[in-house]
């Protein structure tokens, strides 16, 4: 057991000097009789009055120690390990319509289903667009994607270029990170025209060298392309196709469990622990006041 208020404990010292004025106390005047002999000594009345006399002393005690703020040992708590995602989204001309509404609606979903996590959403097409930075308020992101919609952008956002999005997701992780997992989804249907020669292995190194795991869903009929599914490799990540609302839930489930909510030891939680001291003080209570029906001290 610890105490909030250590030092408050050194206040004890005065019932204790107090307790041995009560212990050391000598018999009161005897009345005299005449003729009569001496009356016997009544040790057992005179230990009664000592023990009651003792009892405002250990009030006093117990109000003292209540004062300091007794605690128990320290509870373990756990909090919840923060993972920062980023939705690095295609908004060219390709994903307008069906292709975003599905993509739209899984991204909602899947922000649902990881509430405590960081979530940032960034738009791409030949340019990009910060479009949310991280933050916690999930529901901001959500209330985002209907003016993320395609139709919504200009006109140089019109190609696709997956490479320079994701170096510029990156450095927008590493400036608005410092603890916490770091991914990126992303969601995109076309090919990109910034990844041959060697560049998709050179941009995954960059993003695995930070601590940048990639997943990407692909929205179309055709399979993944080759590049992108080298860099996405490169980080520790996986590529997903699909075509449908149902294969896109599976896939965010997918992703989901495979980057699971963690909980890590978060320091511990003093606990109050006064509930003995006031059972004890009420018993005290109780005693004392028994004891002035029939054994108050009197000087004779």
């Amino acid at each position: 057991m610890t105490f909030l208020h250590p030092w408050v404990l050194l206040l004890l010292a005065i019932p204790v000097l107090l307790a041995w004025t009560a212990i050391s106390r000598r018999p009161g005047v005897v009345v005299p009789f005449d003729h009569g002999p001496d009356p016997p000594p009544r040790r057992a009345l005179q230990a009664t009055l000592g023990v009651f006399d003792m009892v405002p002393l250990m009030l006093l005690a117990t109000a003292i120690v209540v004062l300091a703020g007794p605690q128990t040992l320290q509870q373990p708590r756990r909090e919840r390990s923060l993972t920062n995602i980023q939705i690095c989204l295609d908004v060219s001309g390709s994903m307008t319509g069906r292709n975003y509404e599905l993509a739209a609606q899984a991204i909602e979903d899947f922000t649902r289903a990881r509430e405590g996590d960081a979530f940032g959403l960034t738009l791409f097409g030949v340019e990009q667009i910060r479009w949310m930075p991280l933050t916690k308020d999930l529901q901001a992101i959500r209330d985002a994607l209907p003016f993320a919609d395609p139709r919504n952008q200009p006109s140089h956002m019109g190609g696709t270029m997956i490479g320079s999005a994701l170096r510029f997701c990156r450095r927008n992780m590493l400036a608005e990170t410092d603890s916490g997992d770091r991914m990126i989804v992303l969601v995109s249907d076309g090919f990109s025209a910034d990844l041959g020669g060697g560049e998709a292995f050179a941009i995954g190194e960059e993003l695995a060298d930070d601590g940048i795991v990639v997943y990407h869903v692909h929205i179309a009929e055709t399979g993944v392309p080759a590049d992108v599914e080298d860099l996405v490799e490169t980080t520790g990540g996986e590529a997903f196709a699909a075509s449908d609302s149902s294969r896109l839930d599976a896939i965010f489930r997918h992703i989901d469990r495979m980057k699971p909510a963690r909980f890590e030891p978060a320091g511990t939680v003093p606990l109050d622990e006064f509930g003995p001291f006031a059972i004890a003080g009420l018993v005290l209570l109780g005693l004392h006041g028994i004891g002035l029906c029939f054994a108050r001290y009197t000087p004779w």
